[in-house]
């Protein structure tokens, strides 16, 4: 939503001064998240909600919130400030569509452009180890455009493989998405040793631990898509370049020869705190 209306709607109810620290807020389907800073969580957080409802008619949930992601299972937790109380949503992305409960699973509308790019990436007939899935936004955009493709969903949180499966009938894809409720690490040991021509490893706290088992599920030559946060002193081309240090240092100590490699710039999480993709193609030496 536009910065300016949720600045006019902050001025209004706190004056000028506490508006300018009220800055985004986040929009799933019919959910709006905003995120409100100590000073202000007096009662008229409430009026801001109601406000927020008033200036946006697609908007019928107002949330605060409370907590940061936290944990392997990625989840928030909210505070209920106007309209209806729940946390269920229709959320849709570039002709996909995903029902998504905001305080049960991970599911971030800020990373729409980066799903649509990586499912660019794929070749008709692959076979992808998605080994952090949520509810599958980047599995389900990817069966929807590439032919042929398979896709390994794999999600630790039960809730997220829960929807995860109804997405998938959602969006008509069942045939080229197979699910997994657990560990990563332990799915791809058991099930998926050498299968992948690609991997996906879109939960930056964590890349770095599992990295040694997306190079399990990859056959001896392929490509990694590894999701880091990186910080930066002056500008963001620091944290690019320092990504790819990164993983060609981690590829390097465990015998794998680096063939293409880049950096992308994802969103900016903090301040001088980037998240980065780095993309690579890979050879077992």
């Amino acid at each position: 939503m536009s910065k300016s209306i949720l600045r006019e709607i902050g001025k209004r109810i706190y004056g000028e001064a506490s508006s300018k620290i009220i800055k985004s807020m986040d929009v799933i389907g019919d959910i709006a998240i905003i995120k409100l800073p100590h000073e202000l969580l007096d009662e008229r957080r409430f009026i801001f909600g109601r406000e927020v409802l008033k200036e946006l008619k697609y908007i019928n949930v107002v949330l605060r919130q409370r907590t940061p992601v936290e944990g392997l299972l990625r989840i928030r937790r909210f505070e209920h400030i106007a309209g209806e109380n729940r946390t269920e949503t229709i959320y849709k992305e570039y002709g996909a569509i995903f029902r998504v409960d905001v305080e049960r699973v991970y599911f971030s509308p800020r990373l729409s452009n980066e799903r649509l790019r990586i499912s660019r990436l794929v070749s008709d007939g692959e076979t992808v180890v998605n080994m952090f899935a949520g509810v599958g936004p980047y599995s389900i955009l990817i069966a929807r455009k590439v032919d042929n493709a398979v896709i390994h969903s794999i999600d630790i949180n039960p809730v997220a493989i829960e929807y995860h499966l109804a997405n998938n009938i959602l969006n008509k894809v069942t045939d080229k998405i197979i699910t997994y409720r657990g560990d990563a690490k332990e799915i791809i040991i058991k099930y998926l040793s050498s299968t992948a021509d690609r991997v996906l490893m879109p939960l930056p706290e964590y890349a770095l631990q599992y990295l040694e088992y997306a190079l399990h599920a990859l056959k001896n030559k392929g490509y990694m898509h590894v999701y880091l946060h990186v910080k930066y002193e002056e500008n963001r081309e620091e944290a690019l370049t320092r990504s790819r240090e990164i993983i060609l240092r981690e590829l390097g100590e465990r015998g794998y020869r680096v063939v293409e490699i880049d950096s992308h710039p994802v969103r900016e999480v903090a301040t001088r705190l980037l998240q980065v993709c780095v993309d690579a193609y890979i050879r077992k030496i």
